[in-house]
């Protein structure tokens, strides 16, 4: 009967982290189909809106590693109960923020508990399931709540932004995160953290947010201020500088946030730049999409929400299952390269989408094929950045890429989003009809990311290994070789 109890304690504590993650899973894609509302509330420009996103993935990435090795030192279950506190907290904040400032700052703080839930949970979910049966089981759940909750965000996005307003796309996270908090109170057991706590990198996860954060301050305002003025040099030149210095930080402390050395294996090293390059065109083609909708196609918040439905489905499936089959039988590099070469294609579509818009010639095959391309290549981009280390560093490994995922996001999405703005600005000047100029600044963005993705294809069908570190040791079954 105690066996029993125990077990069902133990999925009962899954699906409270599982909704835990779901909610920070659900804060990236929420807040898309709402950012025209948030633009004409509360007077955002075309660029600077990319803050109300970047405010959140600059300090989710930056913290990620950060909070994993918090969560090491001081007990998981602590720090995930304290970032679904600050979590929820900064979510009451952003229903509540009626100033652009209030918004970006309530956002970044989201940001900072979104990645310390997501840097432990992983670890408590591993702690809480010993049997491999088990574990897959807890580990598919995981993925699909990973994969499928970009649909549930998109649709309850538009749901809530259509019959109330933006306000309450934050606001529903107050009962989730009391409830989850609840929940890990009553059935995760307290952790004994250890004695011989090390040193914290501090200085890493400090400077190298700050360089980020000034970086896309600099790109997002480049526009405004001029490309080559003293302000604009003078932020990118500081954000170098910065960047130098978490380098060098990285390079003599004794526990860094990021090992330089990981950098030296060739699939880490390939899958964190395909990372980068990739999450610059995601996360610009979901920002400027919902753009597109709204202001090109005059789609009201609902029907944006199920215009992505298609790609966050397909993403989804993917991901739970197909995608690891795909693996199993062509090795990690055809599935990575394919998938990223299928999405490429998705985005050349969009960048050829009439003014007008024809939702079954444009829309629809190229959300398909961006659901697509993104379920194929996700999970064999984290393989690829585990397959070269030991099995103790493979959280450190994930956790690198997943960093690289959000600060590539964060980059690609200022650089897109301010280019598509200074072309849609030269033709309005030249005397362009107002849609028709704007569609063409979304072309161009568009079709920039789909270079990025095609770099990333490219790199990984010239530079990833396709065989596991467990074969290079000579464990476990071969998959099969290209």
């Amino acid at each position: 009967m105690t066996h029993n109890s125990d077990e069902r304690k133990r999925w009962l504590a899954l699906i409270v982290l599982c909704l835990g993650v779901l909610m920070i899973v659900l804060d990236t894609t929420i807040v898309n189909v709402a950012l025209p509302s948030i633009r004409a509330d509360l007077g955002f420009t075309e660029t600077s809106l990319v803050w109300v996103v970047n405010a959140y993935m600059l300090t989710f990435g930056g913290f990620l590693l950060l909070g994993g090795r918090l969560g090491d030192l001081f007990g998981r279950r602590k720090l995930f109960l304290l970032g679904i506190t600050l979590f929820t907290l900064a979510s009451a904040a952003c229903g509540l923020a009626n100033s652009q400032g209030m918004l970006i700052m309530a956002r970044a703080a989201q940001g900072l508990g979104g990645a310390v839930v997501s840097a432990v949970s992983l670890s408590l979910i591993m702690n809480l399931f010993v049997s491999p049966a088990d574990r897959a089981k807890a580990m598919g759940i995981y993925g699909f709540v990973g994969g499928g909750g970009g649909g549930i965000g998109v649709l309850l996005g538009g749901f809530l932004t259509s019959a109330l307003n933006w306000h309450w796309i934050f606001l529903v996270n107050l009962p989730i995160g009391v409830a989850v908090f609840a929940g890990c109170v009553a059935l995760l057991q307290v952790e004994i953290p250890p004695t011989d706590r090390a040193k914290l990198d501090i200085a890493g996860a400090i400077t190298v947010t700050l360089s980020l954060m000034l970086a896309v301050y600099a790109i997002v305002h480049g526009n405004e201020a001029g490309w080559t003025s003293a302000q604009t040099l003078t932020q990118l030149g500081i954000s170098i500088a910065l960047m130098i210095a978490f380098l060098v930080i990285e390079s003599r402390v004794s526990h860094p946030l990021m090992p330089l050395h990981m950098f030296t294996l060739r699939n880490v090293a390939v899958a964190n730049a395909t990372g980068v390059l990739w999450a610059a065109a995601l996360f610009a083609w979901s920002f400027i999409s919902a753009l597109y909708m709204q202001r090109v196609l005059s789609y009201s918040a609902m029907q944006v929400g199920l215009a992505f439905l298609p790609a966050n489905t397909i993403m989804a499936v993917f991901s739970v299952g197909l995608s690891a089959k795909l693996v199993m039988h062509f090795g990690i590099r055809a599935p990575l390269s394919v998938g990223f070469l299928v999405a490429a294609v998705g985005l050349v579509l969009l960048s050829r989408a009439p003014a007008g818009g024809n939702v079954v010639l444009y829309l629809l095959p190229s959300m398909a094929l961006m659901g697509l391309g993104a379920g194929v290549a996700f999970n064999p981009m984290l393989l690829a950045a585990m397959s070269d280390v030991s099995p103790d560093e493979s959280g450190l490994a994930s956790g690198m890429v997943n960093t690289s995922f959000m600060m590539g996001g964060a980059l690609g999405l200022a650089i897109l989003a301010s280019l598509a703005a200074a072309h849609t600005g030269d033709l309005a000047a030249a005397g362009a009809d107002a849609v028709a100029a704007l569609n063409s600044g979304y072309h161009l963005a568009f079709l920039l990311g789909a270079v990025a993705t095609t770099m990333a294809s490219a790199l990984a069908a010239v530079f990833v290994r396709t065989r596991t570190h467990g074969e290079t040791q000579g464990e476990g079954e071969s998959a099969a070789s290209i």
